[in-house]
């Protein structure tokens, strides 16, 4: 079996990564957090000698939410419950001023 070990950057990881992992790098970016992602894959990947494209995909698509955590990056779904939730603390609080 041929083994070949390729080194990516994140440009590198960005152009080959795929599907929801796709997804996860943007949110990376938006937080501006590219070179503490690569430092977190390595820090994650450390145990094993090179892993394969599809690991570090999965870990993306897959993982992305303790990325975000351990990165700082805001949940964005949790965002949103809290605006729903402060939206419908305003609507019943309209309600009772109705009253």
């Amino acid at each position: 079996m041929l083994k070949i070990t390729n080194y990516l950057d994140y440009s590198d990881l960005r152009k080959k990564v795929w599907s929801d992992a796709e997804w996860t790098l943007e949110k990376v970016e938006e937080a501006g957090k590219e070179d503490e992602l690569m430092r977190y894959l390595e820090d994650a990947f450390g145990y094993c000698e090179a892993p394969t494209m599809t690991e570090v995909n999965d870990f993306l698509w897959f993982e992305w939410e303790t990325i975000f955590e351990d990165l700082n990056i805001p949940n964005p779904f949790e965002e949103n419950e809290d605006e729903d939730e402060e939206e419908k603390d305003e609507d019943e609080n309209d309600e009772e001023d109705d009253v």
